[in-house]
């Protein structure tokens, strides 16, 4: 590193760099060597947009008009529900769109060029296009380079390509930034910086894609369309009817504001997004980390799952799993670089003289002293310096009792040659041995005898693994000048088989995801035959199943989404833009698409799928930035519990939608009465008493039905379809639950009346027993909604069948709300306040009744729909 001599094919050139003074020019031209920083919205206006979407938008419409009706604790309070659910929202989900920016801590802060004829140090947004980069084992690429000397150069491309086997560089070969090397030397001249880079063209493609909207958004914002629509189409109705009674315009507006204010669901966005943190909640306790909120219901819609091979399926740790040597075949069991596991020999037999070196043990000394990388501990973990193959073998050489770590210091080596991707192995002469290791064609055409060599070369390929060979010969006190000198007339030691291998679990997690009948595809960069030699292991690809390379992907979209939709497909060596298009060919087809990845290579794909999914043990910054959800443990296994949270999520947002708008029904029965009497009945309900209802005493209940523990038969059939306003909602809510709570309180308030002495025909009682009517009617509405909790649970099965404690907050948070609801009926200033008082005996007798009103109509509801049907309850989707 210290001379400035560049070898070219054995010929040899001197270069001097460039000179300060022209990389100081250059500087000024290009400007600093560094990602594009992208502009991000600032904290205040990601706080704000949580209080103008779609829904809050409407609160906002209907707390105004309840300021102009002359109501300012009704627009307050509903002011109050938007503000505490946006902070709960943005604290919930306060992470930025960082991936691009994270980008930039993928370049190193120093680097090593030649200047004025000198190495020198400077930082890396002082590179320039020009200089030549010097760099060796441990280093990061700090711009995109082009290699004029190399020695022994092996790259680490994993993060940006996907491959998970370091390449080997020769001159003319690009050095992309943020690459690292993993082993060796070089020389290379940058040929661009910052912007210009693929490092860049990446953030680039990240920042570009436009994420997609939700299932769950889309149906939240239908349910909020169909609310507004009937709220105003009621208060205008209503407006109309007290113009016709002959009141006054301005009690008519009054009036019908506040009908239309109490239609409006105002608990229904804050039970929303605590039912969603609840869902990510218990996704965290399953290892998987949710980025967005939405993203709980979304991955439970998937229908298509793109996933990673490298970190995802598999272990990310090459491991020697097979070997032979010409007098036995060796099985290991073992993962990863720790030196545990089992090594079985089979026809091993006994030979003398130098044949009796031709064992597994001589085989795996060999390998690891032919190299640099090894296996080492930290913290208590076993991990790979260098070349993750050369570690493996470490590892393998550890397994059979060999310590490579005393061997290292005992003999050190003489001379090495370093693997060249023209040769294809590489040599070191060690205690006067020769000993060669590389790929099979590189290595067994030197080697005198052969035999059996290439079946079981043909065999460990045909599984898919990668073989190396591995040979040596002694010097006879020799001198070796060159590589060719010290290759030849060798003998075979044997040939290594490697794997990244599977994760335990993918094989039955990817049978569950079939179960789910949701799809799944292989994307990756690695070699078409090792992925479909992964894919196959692991139960992804059956023999009929496609494998196809990204350069043979048609180019236009609809072929592309035909080609793509096929379950059990293999695409390799895909680039960035290719997993871009794949996502969005995917989704053209009405699929949700959901996309693991741990690279860089992964990020903007992650970004553009329906639901990014990231790995967090093994994954980069940029990947975890740019997903919904991260896989704490990166077990692909992990997903199909987060599909089945997912499914149960949006269940249970139908559960307490059904809940919320019975209690809607309830709460318009009164103005329907009061209409209907030409304005003679009494309002059994004020808006302030339905404001309690709302959100105090139905918003804790409605949560504990959005904590609805999951049901196993979600993960098995396709994703949970339809509106969530469909027609079991309608149905129960608007023609079953909602108008026997509106009855059994118009029942409570009329009983109330008659214990204060009124009589139809009569003059109505006092302001005080119309007060306690109203309280009656209230209290009918709260206990009768208790049981509507439970009956809301299911709405095929009765809450006896489910377990009436099987979802103890629902017991919890009833006894809370049923606190409240005492509270504000019985303390006489917040009762005055609200317009009611303590009911009579008869209205406490009817509000109590209501509960086991509630479960009989909701038990026969069921029984009868379940005969309709025509075959017993079928479980709830």
């Amino acid at each position: 590193m210290e001379d400035h001599l560049s070898i070219h094919g054995g010929s040899v050139a001197r270069t001097d760099g460039l000179s300060s003074a022209d990389a100081a020019q250059r500087l000024r031209q290009d400007g600093p060597n560094r990602l594009p920083a992208v502009k991000r919205p600032s904290a205040t206006r990601r706080f704000l947009g949580e209080m103008v979407h779609f829904f809050a938008l409407m609160l906002w419409v209907a707390g105004g008009l309840a300021l102009l009706a002359g109501m300012p604790q009704l627009g307050i309070a509903i002011f109050g529900v938007i503000v505490v659910n946006a902070l709960f929202s943005f604290l919930q989900e306060a992470r930025a769109d960082r991936a691009a920016e994270r980008l930039r801590e993928l370049l190193p802060a120093r680097v090593t060029v030649r200047r004025d004829g000198r190495p020198q140090t400077v930082d890396a947004d002082q590179v320039v296009v020009g200089d030549r980069l010097l760099v060796e084992a441990g280093d990061r690429v700090p711009a995109d380079a082009t290699a004029v000397s190399v020695n022994g150069l092996l790259l680490d491309t994993s993060l940006l390509t996907g491959e998970s086997r370091p390449s080997s560089i020769a001159v003319d070969d690009l050095l992309p930034a943020g690459t690292f090397v993993v082993e060796g030397t070089g020389e290379a001249q940058v040929t661009a910086v910052g912007a210009a880079t693929r490092l860049a063209s990446i953030a680039q493609l990240t920042t570009s894609a436009e994420k997609p909207e939700t299932p769950l958004t889309r149906g939240i914002a239908e349910v909020v369309r169909m609310i507004a629509i009937i709220a105003v189409g009621v208060g205008i109705l209503f407006f109309a009817v007290s113009l016709l009674m002959g009141n006054g315009a301005d009690d008519g507006f009054v009036f019908a504001i506040g009908v239309t204010v109490a239609l409006v669901p105002e608990a229904l966005l804050p039970t929303v997004t605590l039912s969603l943190a609840w869902g990510a909640e218990q996704m965290a306790k399953r290892q998987v980390l949710v980025r967005s909120l939405e993203a709980v219901e979304t991955l439970g819609s998937t229908t298509f799952i793109c996933t990673d091979k490298t970190g995802t399926l598999t272990m990310n740790q090459m491991s020697v799993v097979a070997a032979w040597t010409p007098a036995s075949t060796v099985t290991v069991v073992g993962v990863g670089y720790e030196p545990v596991g089992e090594v079985a020999v089979e026809g091993e037999v006994a030979v003398e003289g130098e044949a009796s070196r031709a064992g597994p043990t001589a085989l795996a000394l060999a390998g690891a002293r032919c190299a640099t990388g090894y296996a080492f501990e930290k913290d208590g973990a076993w991990l790979a310096h260098g070349d993750p193959m050369e570690a493996a073998v470490d590892a393998f050489a550890r397994r059979l009792g060999i310590d490579t770590d005393a061997d290292r210091v005992a003999r050190p080596e003489a001379m090495r040659f370093p693997f060249d991707h023209r040769r294809r192995r590489m040599s070191v002469v060690i205690d006067g041995e020769v000993v060669v290791k590389g790929a099979p064609d590189g290595v067994l055409p030197l080697c005198a005898e052969q035999d059996g060599a290439a079946e079981a070369i043909e065999g460990f390929t045909r599984r898919g693994l990668r073989v190396l060979a591995v040979a040596h010969r002694p010097t006879g006190g020799q001198r070796v000048a060159s590589a060719t000198d010290a290759e030849q007339g060798l003998q075979l030691l044997g040939v290594i088989a490697l794997q990244d291998p599977p994760r335990p679990g993918v094989h039955a997690a990817i049978d569950a995801c079939r179960k789910a009948q949701v799809k799944i595809a292989m994307v990756t960069g690695d070699h078409p035959d090792t992925a479909a030699a992964i894919a196959t292991e692991v139960g992804l690809r059956r023999p009929t199943d496609p494998v196809m390379i990204g350069s043979e992907l048609p180019a236009d979209e609809k072929e592309l989404g035909e080609v793509l939709d096929h379950d059990g497909i293999v695409i390799a060596r895909v680039s960035p833009e290719d997993k871009l298009r794949i996502a969005r060919a995917l989704r053209a087809r009405s699929h949700v698409v959901a996309m693991t990845g741990d690279g860089v290579n992964d990020a903007p794909a992650l970004h553009e799928a329906n639901i990014g999914i990231a790995m967090g043990a093994s994954g980069t910054d940029v990947a975890r930035e740019a997903a919904d959800l991260v896989l704490l443990d990166d077990h692909f296994a992990s997903i199909v519990a987060g599909i089945e949270q997912g499914r149960t999520t949006y269940v249970n947002i139908r559960r307490f939608l059904t809940y919320h708008l019975t209690d809607n029904v309830a709460e318009l029965t009164p103005f329907v009465v009061w209409v209907l009497s030409g304005g003679n009945f009494p309002l059994a309900l004020g808006v302030l008493q339905i404001l309690a209802l709302d959100i105090g005493t139905d918003t804790l209940s409605a949560v504990a039905l959005g904590a609805e523990p999951p049901s196993s038969h979600l993960v098995e059939g396709p994703p949970v379809k339809g509106k969530l306003m469909n027609r079991t909602v309608v149905r129960r809510a608007f023609g079953v639950l909602g108008p026997t709570i509106a009855f059994a309180s118009m029942v409570a308030f009329v009983v109330s009346l008659m214990a204060a002495g009124w009589w139809p025909g009569e003059p109505w009682p006092s302001d005080a027993g119309i007060a306690a009517a109203s309280g009656a009617a209230f209290m009918t509405v709260v206990l009768g909604q208790k049981a509507n909790a439970f009956a809301c649970r299911s709405s095929t099965r009765r809450p006896g069948q489910l377990g009436w404690r099987t979802n103890r907050l629902l017991l919890f948070t009833g006894v809370i709300e049923l606190a409240f609801a005492l509270t504000v009926l019985l303390v006489p200033p917040i009762a005055r306040e609200l317009g009611q008082a303590n009911p009579p005996l008869l209205g406490w007798l009817v509000a109590v009744l209501s509960m086991p009103l509630m479960l009989l109509v909701d038990a026969l509801e069921k029984r009868h729909h379940a005969r309709r049907m025509r075959h017993p309850a079928p479980p709830e989707r």
